[in-house]
Formats: structure tokens, C-alpha cells, sequence
């Protein structure tokens, strides 16, 4: 920090009350009001009125009274700046610096100090050290426009604020290597010490000291040279944001309005100076913005310019970007939900306006398949953050379902996690009603669990019954599907064997004997010498899966012959079905109705609908080598 000192004598003023006299033989001539404060001087004695012009056509003005008062209450800077310019005017000793410079210029401008009064007046002296010492500091140019808060219009029109702008464009446009001069950096794991390289950022901090207004100047200037990447403007805005907005986790101040207007004017102030480079800020900054921003209740032009950003990098945050507590009166909860679906919703629109293709997975290709990646992302992070929230014993279902199913299908590859902050639900609100359970795990797809998830889903005794019940159903009809694979294999191997080659074939016909099998004998052979019915596991697991199947479609079997539905098959002599393909259809039916009946009546258990799934399978089991004998 730079000095000036001018003057030689010691301090003569003294005071008595609100009146600030010269400690002098000669009487005081010349009395000058300041607001409360008076002042008692010397007309000719001392070079007071010489060297201001003001005071010249004042005391003019007044006549050749002995004694002249004049009123200076709107003097830039008050009292102390006068007495400034007054001490000058003795001889007395006063120290300049960047912190009383601005007022001191002010006044002496005010009192016309100029060099046409007399040589070595006080403006003159001011603006050397001005342009020598203030403009030539890095940290001297920052706190001297940090002074100017204080006289804006004044400042504004003496040029102070531009020049000590200038100035500072200037010293942040220098390459690293070349700045030498003293500046502020106490970032986590740095020292200078170790450090010997100069950090690209390093001015960001010391300009987060000035006034919202000043610090927009700042950047502006800087960002229009568009000499600086786009993320160390973004720095500069998060340091700034980190330096003066408040913390989100303690309640507002209700009666502080001034508090509040003030940081509502820097969050628009930093969003409206955001690049629009998206690498410029992370996410976490714009969440972060975005909580404070709900917080303050700002415009909601600020709020939607922050939920697009967000958005457009939401795939990008952690669980802990999400967190924010929740400040409404009326919402008990500790978790602000609300706000994470808010951000879920916007996101999805602007997914869906970018990629139409990637709505739907059967179209996915090339870029779409990048957006699902997008997606996916997005739905664990979800996911995740469900799982936090699920521990707040306010949190009513209705909010957690909404987040939940606020996802579309295909941004869960699983539902592992989903399965998880279920359960952790459940575990916290031991007190929740059978409604509730039932309307909280309908969010649950069974089928995209793993298989460790679905052991644990089997005997987690939190989950309602039909749930446990529709995962042990899954789990059955995924046995029969892979036993039906199985078999399906052994008999197109089988089927192989029974067909003749080319050249027997040859044979056989040049010898005049048919031994080919004929195709009902083929059928006949697939169709009771394995034991396998065309209805089988693979056919009941298309039918459960989809609400029972649509029985009017024709569908292709693993032999590769078509597979009509039941009312065109061929039918026995006497007109009916074969015996064990109606009784397999029943048997199934009659497990769901059983387990549907005890969930209505409440008689069963977990273990009850496991034993009838059981029974249902071996019966079926039964039947089908019943068929074979």
C-alpha cells in the first residue's frame, strides 16, 4: 500500500463539544458548519481562503463583516474531508493513502484547490499521486475503487472509476509469468512457498472485495477483450458468489428486507454475467445458485435462466449438488424435493426437444444412443438422491413417488437403486399405512431387479405381499423360460438325428421304399415323445409378463412351427382339448386366484405364496410326464 505524506507541523485542531478549533494566538475569523460539527478558522491569517476558490467567493459575497459563517453541509466526503483540505491549508502533517484518498479529491474539487489559485495547491498534489502511486498498485486501484461506493456520482464524473477500472483490466490481462506485484490467494492446498508459478486465477479473489456493480464493470471489461478463457470468468463469479451470498442452511432473516434485496441483486448480477460457453461454470455452481436463488426468491426470469443451465448439465452433478433444505412454512420435510423436480422436469423437456429419437429405445442409433448414455446417468443420479431423502421422517410418500416416476422407463436400466431407497423408506417409516406401501412400491418394476436383489426383496418383511408375490412369480416363470430353452435345444438336436441325410434319402427313394417319416408322425414324435406340450413355460411367461397375453396372436414356437392360439388347435376325436394342455392353463390361473384371495383376506404370508408357487410348478411337473406315460 502506497503513502503520501504532506505538511510539517503537528496537529493544533482540538475540540470542545461539536466545535473543532486551530489552537492559535490570532482569534478565529471565519466559522464553517459541517452537519453537526463546527468549524473555528482564519479568513487571511493562514492560507485557508486563498487557496480555495469556494471559500474566496463566499467570504466575497458576505461583505467586510469581521466575522464570516458559511454553511458546507453538502461538501463530498463531510467533515473529514474538509478538515483534509484545512490541515493541508495549515501545514499540518496528513497522510494520504488509497483509503482517504477519494474523499479528500472530492472535497478539494469541491473547494476549488486548483493550481490557478497557487502553486502546489492541493488538487494538483492529489492527482500526482493519483496517476504515480494509486493507478501503478494492483491492491491500491482495487481498495481505492472500492472507496467510491461511497461518492459514485463524484467519482464517476472526476474520472476515478474509469481510470482505477482501467487499471485493473489491465493487471488481469498480464500473462501469469510476468505479474510480480502482491496479490491474495488463500485457496485450500495453496502456498506460495510451494507454488512458484503464478495461478491463473489469482486475481479473482481480491476483486470479490468491491461492490456488486463495480465487480460487473470489472468482468465485463474483461470477458469483451476475450483475451481470458470462459472458465476463469466462471471462476471469478464463483468466487464472488462464495465471498457474498448467504448460507442456504440457516433461515432467512424475515425482518431484514435490505439483506435480502441486496443478495437477490447479486445472484441476477452473476447470472446474467454467466458465459455462455457451457464449460464456463460445473453444475454444482449453478445448482448452488439456483438453491440460494429459491432461497432469496428472486425473479423468475433468474430462476428459469438457472434451471436451463442446469439442465443442460444436469448428468454432470453428484448426489450432493442435489441436497438443499427446505425453507417453506408450510412443507415439514428437510429435504427441498420440490426443487429437484422442478430441475428433473426441465431437464427432461430439453431432452426430449434435442433428441425425439431417444424417447422411444427401439429407435436408438448414433447420437440417440448418446442421449440414452445421458439419461442414464441422470436416472442413477435420481436414484441416488432418493435414497438420501428416504432417511427424512417428514417426507411424505407423494413427493418421493413423484421424483421417482418423474424418470421415464428407459432411464432405469435397472431398478436396483429404486429397490433400495424403497427399502430404506420403509425402514424409517415404520408406521406407514398398507395404502401407502402398496402405492410406494408400484413404482417397482420386479422384472429389471438382479438376482441378489430379488433374494433380498423375497425376504424383506417391510414389502407388502403383493409385491413379494410378483417377484416370486418372476422368479418362477424365469425358471421355465430357461427350462424351455433347455429343451428346446435337446429336441432340435434330437429332430437331427431322426431325419435322414441327402444320400440316403437318395437311396431309400431309388429303392422304391418311403421309410421318411411323415410330417404328423414328426409332430406327433416333438409333441408327446419329449413330454412337451406348445404351451409351455416359454408361453405362460410371455402371458404374465404382458397382462396375460393377447391370445388371438399368432406366434412362432422354438421348433419354428407356428403356434395358433388354443381355440384353433387341432382338437382329439371327440372334439376337446388334449387333457393336459387345459389342466396346465388352469393350474396357473388357480395359483394367482389363491395368492390374490389370501392378499384380499389377508390369511397368507410370504412363505404361503412361495409354498403355492412351488406346488403349482411340481404339479405342472406331473402332469406333463403324466402325458409322456
Amino acid at each position: 500500500m502506497k503513502f503520501m505524506k504532506i505538511g510539517t507541523k503537528p496537529d493544533t485542531f482540538c475540540t470542545e463539544e461539536a466545535t473543532r478549533t486551530v489552537i492559535s494566538d490570532v482569534p478565529s475569523d471565519l466559522l464553517i458548519q459541517i452537519n453537526n460539527i463546527s468549524y473555528l478558522l482564519h479568513k487571511l491569517q493562514f492560507p485557508l481562503v486563498p487557496k480555495c476558490g469556494l471559500l474566496q467567493r463566499l467570504c466575497s459575497d458576505s461583505g467586510d463583516s469581521e466575522k464570516v459563517s458559511i454553511e458546507l453541509h453538502d461538501i463530498p466526503g463531510g467533515e473529514d474531508a474538509f478538515e483534509l483540505c484545512a490541515k493541508f491549508c495549515y501545514g499540518i502533517t496528513i497522510n494520504l493513502s488509497a483509503y482517504n484518498f477519494v474523499p479528500a479529491f472530492c472535497a478539494a474539487k469541491f473547494l476549488r484547490m486548483t493550481e490557478s489559485l497557487e502553486k502546489g495547491n492541493f488538487v494538483p498534489k492529489l492527482e500526482a499521486f493519483f496517476n504515480s502511486c494509486i493507478l501503478e498498485g494492483w491492491k491500491d486501484s482495487i481498495t481505492t475503487l472500492e472507496t467510491t461506493v461511497k461518492l459514485p456520482e463524484w467519482s464517476e464524473n472526476l474520472g476515478i472509476i474509469r481510470k482505477c477500472i482501467d487499471s485493473i483490466v489491465e493487471k488481469i490481462l498480464t500473462p501469469p509469468a510476468k505479474v510480480s506485484w502482491s496479490y491474495t490467494y488463500t485457496r485450500p492446498g495453496y502456498t506460495k512457498k510451494q507454488h512458484h508459478s503464478v495461478p491463473k486465477d489469482w486475481w479473482t479473489e481480491d476483486i470479490s472485495d468491491l461492490d456488486v456493480d463495480l465487480f460487473r464493470c470489472i468482468i465485463t471489461a474483461v470477458a469483451s477483450t476475450y483475451m481470458l478463457p470462459p472458465q476463469l470468468i466462471g471462476e471469478a463469479l464463483h468466487v464472488y458468489a462464495c465471498r457474498w451470498l448467504p448460507d442456504t442452511t440457516r433461515p432467512p432473516p424475515q425482518t431484514d428486507e435490505q439483506f435480502m434485496e441486496k443478495n437477490r441483486r447479486i445472484v441476477d448480477t452473476i447470472v446474467s454475467m454467466i458465459p455462455g460457453d457451457k464449460r464456463a461454470v460445473c453444475v454444482g455452481f449453478l445448482l448452488r445458485l439456483l438453491i440460494v436463488a429459491n432461497y432469496l426468491g428472486v425473479s423468475p426470469v433468474t430462476k428459469t435462466e438457472l434451471l436451463r443451465r442446469s439442465s443442460l448439465q444436469l448428468q454432470e452433478a453428484t448426489v450432493n449438488d442435489l441436497i438443499s433444505p427446505s425453507h417453506s412454512p408450510t412443507d415439514p420435510e428437510f429435504y427441498d424435493i420440490d426443487l429437484v423436480v422442478t430441475v428433473l422436469q426441465s431437464f427432461l423437456v430439453l431432452w426430449r426437444r434435442q433428441s425425439p429419437a431417444a424417447a422411444s429405445a427401439s429407435e436408438l442409433n448414433g447420437s440417440s444412443a448418446q442421449f440414452l448414455g445421458t439419461m442414464r446417468k441422470v436416472g442413477k443420479l435420481i436414484d441416488s438422491y432418493l435414497q438420501v431423502v428416504a432417511r427424512d421422517a417428514n417426507m411424505p410418500v407423494s413427493k418421493l413417488v413423484s421424483l421417482a416416476e418423474a424418470l421415464p422407463d428407459i432411464a432405469r436400466e435397472d431398478h436396483d437403486d429404486i429397490y433400495k431407497a424403497i427399502n430404506i423408506y420403509l425402514k424409517e417409516h415404520g408406521d406407514l399405512s398398507k395404502a401407502d406401501k402398496k402405492r410406494l412400491c408400484r413404482i417397482l418394476d420386479c422384472q429389471k431387479l438382479s438376482p441378489e436383489v430379488r433374494a433380498h426383496a423375497v425376504k424383506n418383511e417391510r414389502l407388502p405381499l403383493r409385491t413379494v408375490v410378483q417377484v416370486l412369480f418372476f422368479e418362477q416363470d424365469r425358471d421355465r423360460a430357461s427350462n424351455s430353452k433347455v429343451a428346446a435345444t435337446h429336441d432340435h438336436h434330437h429332430k437331427h438325428k431322426l431325419m435322414p441325410s441327402q444320400s440316403q434319402s437318395q437311396e431309400l427313394f431309388s429303392t422304391g421304399k418311403q421309410t421318411v417319416p411323415t410330417s404328423r408322425e414328426l409332430d406327433i414324435h416333438h409333441g408327446h415323445g419329449h413330454g412337451k406340450l406348445k404351451l409351455g413355460a416359454a408361453d405362460h411367461h410371455d402371458k404374465f409378463t404382458s397382462s396375460r397375453g393377447d391370445h388371438s396372436t399368432r406366434r412362432t414356437n422354438v421348433t419354428g412351427k407356428k403356434d395358433y392360439p388354443l381355440h384353433l388347435q387341432t382338437k382329439r376325436s371327440d372334439g376337446k382339448f388334449p387333457v393336459g394342455t387345459e389342466r396346465k392353463v388352469v393350474s396357473s390361473t388357480e395359483i394367482q386366484e389363491q395368492v390374490e384371495h389370501q392378499l384380499e383376506t389377508g390369511s397368507g404370508s410370504k412363505l404361503d405364496a412361495k409354498k403355492m408357487i412351488q406346488r403349482g410348478s411340481r404339479s405342472d411337473h406331473g402332469r406333463d410326464k403324466g402325458k409322456d406315460r
